[in-house]
């Protein structure tokens, strides 16, 4: 297998499951903690949680063919409450990963129509990907940024599959319905 088609597959991989462990911690907040004003581009972590959760909706669609386009941000808030944003995220988490684990070796090279509001933009299924990670690293750093002003000690995110953390992460993908083996192909 192509190493940047593997990369990508388990970027994918690494994007759900940050994004659940993020999720988990935020699950100790109250609603009135999730919701508080605090410093930074989105007014706080129900504010940032939900902005990943629209950004994804609207790329994902576009990785499979749909046309949502600008209607993913009707709703800034679609998912006011940790117990509706959790399981939401986690399912367009599944359609990111099914999708990066459908492509074959041109995959990486297709093009994927994203529908803006005037005007449709062709990219490469790669270059997309890329920002959309990118897009979801930066404002996880933010929300885990607001999450530290907090009783909740923020997870560790940027350890993906670290030996050191091997009990936990064996409980996590459990939850996410993974084995190591299935991500790393082997």
């Amino acid at each position: 297998m192509p190493s940047n088609l593997l990369t990508l597959r388990v970027m994918a991989y690494n994007n759900a499951w940050a994004n659940h462990r993020l999720l988990s911690a935020c699950a100790a907040l109250s609603q009135a903690e999730f919701e508080a004003p605090r410093t930074s581009f989105f007014p706080s972590i129900q504010a940032t949680m939900n902005h990943i959760l629209i950004v994804d909706h609207f790329y994902v669609d576009a990785l499979e063919g749909g046309t949502l386009g600008p209607a993913a941000w009707a709703n800034p808030v679609p998912c006011p409450t940790l117990a509706e944003l959790h399981p939401a995220q986690a399912a367009v988490d599944r359609r990111l990963v099914k999708w990066c684990n459908a492509m074959d070796e041109g995959g990486p090279s297709q093009t994927i129509r994203v529908h803006r509001e005037t005007r449709v933009q062709t990219e490469r299924a790669d270059r997309l990907l890329l920002h959309l990670f990118q897009h979801q690293i930066h404002h996880r750093g933010q929300a885990h940024a607001m999450l530290s002003g907090t009783s909740v000690p923020p997870p560790q995110l940027d350890e993906f599959f670290s030996i050191a953390e091997a009990p936990l992460r064996a409980a996590e993908f459990t939850q996410l319905g993974w084995t190591e083996a299935e991500i790393w192909r082997e």
